[in-house]
């Protein structure tokens, strides 16, 4: 009996103390009553009706024929509508709100935005297949878009890349965020939703790839497992913190391979038609056309400088 009173004791205790305001800090976040919390789970199934209107028949139900389809488009497209209006409301409220009005007008805001979104999604599947086209055509191996649709990771995190890009631009917090790291959970390949891609890209493998969030990328663009587009510094203000949002990572232009685990930081530009090796470390500008390899890249660094 007195075991169990110790043991009793000991849990009241560490109850106490993890309760303990003071302990708490920035691990503590408060919600306010009716207002729903960003959702992993109602994100996932943001990404898999998206998946489903884009790509009808491959995702969710697969006896989706040309009777049902415009059914099955439209039933998805309303429970796409209604999932968004409350995660995209979630996340404007997610820092809290003043009063009863402006909650109101968050709601209203995010009413707009899941419209405005879903009014995105016809010129988003035509990029998406474009992205499918680069991915087919960039791999002997592949037998069919079904199966780049299907099973290619590339086009798993390109598609929450671009769902969750959309909803940056259209001034979504956090949950852009959210939906990059279920397809970085998913493949490995980690996007930021601030990074800017163009058409026929194509992540070949895909796992370790790396976007940062100012990273620019042109049209016909194709990168190997293990590459980075990463920063090589940052900017620090008075307080010695990291200032948010300035250009950090590589403008990659069009037609540009960049093979597996290679490297390429800062805010420099890999020119048009350039082809970055394997396996090397790219801090300086790429002029247009050239073929960085291992032997050649302490050549192309002192000539930049």
């Amino acid at each position: 009996m007195a075991t169990q009173r110790n043991i009793d004791s000991k849990l009241i205790s560490v109850i106490d103390a993890l309760s303990d305001f003071g302990s708490l800090k920035n691990a503590y976040h408060h919600t306010n009553d009716g207002v729903p919390f960003p959702s992993g789970k109602a994100l996932s199934q943001i990404v898999d009706l998206t998946r489903e209107v884009l790509f009808p028949g491959y995702f969710g139900h697969s006896f989706v024929d040309s009777n049902t389809l415009k059914y099955h488009i439209g039933v998805n497209v309303e429970r796409l509508n209604a999932c968004l209006f409350e995660q995209v409301l979630a996340g404007l409220c997610f820092d809290g709100f003043a009063d009863e009005s402006e909650l109101e007008s968050k709601k209203e805001k995010a009413r707009q935005i899941a419209s405005d979104f879903l009014s995105q999604l016809p010129a988003m599947r035509e990029v998406l297949m474009t992205d499918v086209v680069a991915a087919y055509n960039g791999d002997p191996a592949a037998k069919s878009f079904g199966e780049i649709i299907l099973c290619y990771p590339t086009i798993k995190a390109v598609s929450n890349h671009r769902i969750a890009h959309a909803l940056l631009k259209l001034g979504v917090p956090l949950i852009p965020r959210m939906i990059s790291e279920l397809a970085h959970s998913e493949t490995g390949i980690d996007i930021h939703p601030g990074a800017t891609i163009g058409n026929y890209f194509a992540i070949d493998h895909g796992t370790g790839v790396v976007i940062g969030e100012t990273a620019i990328i042109g049209n016909h663009v194709k990168l190997y497992q293990g590459v980075t587009l990463g920063a090589k510094s940052f900017q620090l203000d008075e307080n010695g913190n990291p200032i948010k949002d300035l250009p950090r990572h590589p403008i990659v232009e069009d037609n540009v391979v960049v093979y597996c685990n290679a490297t390429v930081l800062g805010r420099i530009t890999i020119g048009e038609g350039a082809t970055i090796g394997g396996n090397v470390w790219v801090t300086n500008d790429v002029p247009k056309g050239e073929k960085v390899f291992q032997s050649k890249v302490q050549q192309v660094s002192k000539s930049a400088n």
